[in-house]
């Protein structure tokens, strides 16, 4: 299902409330019917790398798109929007699902989409994917890469975030699967061990992958902390996990 010759653009797709914003859109030029992938960023920003993830997805198969969800801090780098939102006390929840519900929209849209869309998240967008398997029931599957602050104490709760993902767990509806770096800190392996026993207990549908040798964000080579082989094999569960899901 790859195809070489893709389109990619910035795109505006209706988020939160029916405001546009903007987001990074990639395509196969194949005719379809392909699957759809909501690209979530992770706090560092709409980045460049987030751009990359965008079309790695599209070239191997899927219809793709990120939308922006800082946005509203703009304009500036993406440093300085991520900077503002760690300001305000982080990402407002209730805004981050109504802007990724209107990227799944853009998805079911496209002329050449076979109406099934998946979410991978990085960073404070592996915890966007946790509790978006909660809120968006009508996604098809979604994809955790070392999702952190999933188990928040309640002292770090907040208007913006006033539930931790953890607490959502009773509500997924769709097929999980988490990517962790054992030498992560947040989330750290016994945070990792107390997530997975709750999906069991709750018989939810996952699969967890954990790896020696990575810590956070190890498929980010700009982080310096990329790890080649652990990021190959986390990108091939990924890949086969859409295709079993979403084809």
């Amino acid at each position: 299902m790859a195809y070489e010759g893709m389109i990619a653009e910035t795109v505006r797709v209706h988020g939160h409330g029916g405001e546009l914003i903007d987001a990074y859109a990639a395509r196969p030029l194949g005719a379809g019917p392909l699957p759809g992938v909501l690209v979530v960023h992770h706090m560092p920003g709409w980045d460049e790398w987030t751009r990359e993830v965008v079309r790695k997805v599209a070239h191997h198969g899927f219809n793709a798109v990120s939308p922006d969800l800082h946005f509203r801090q703009g304009p500036g780098t993406p440093k300085e929007k991520a900077d503002k939102v760690r300001a305000m006390g982080g990402q407002i929840d209730e805004q981050v699902i109504g802007d990724l519900s209107g990227g799944a929209a853009y998805l079911r849209d496209l002329p050449t989409a076979n109406g099934k869309v998946g979410l991978i998240g990085f960073c404070s967008g592996g915890r966007v994917a946790y509790m978006a398997a909660s809120k968006m029931p009508s996604l098809d599957c979604c994809v955790d890469c070392w999702g952190g602050n999933v188990m928040s104490p309640p002292a770090n709760l907040n208007d913006n975030q006033p539930v931790a993902p953890f607490d959502m767990t009773a509500d997924i509806s769709v097929p999980l699967l988490g990517l962790f770096g054992n030498e992560d800190k947040n989330p750290d392996r016994d945070q990792v061990d107390k997530i997975e026993a709750e999906l069991k207990a709750q018989g939810k549908e996952y699969e967890f992958h954990r790896y020696d040798g990575a810590g956070h964000a190890f498929f980010d080579y700009t982080a310096g902390r990329y790890q080649w082989e652990q990021a190959q094999d986390g990108w091939e569960k990924a890949f086969t996990f859409f295709d079993k899901h979403l084809r």
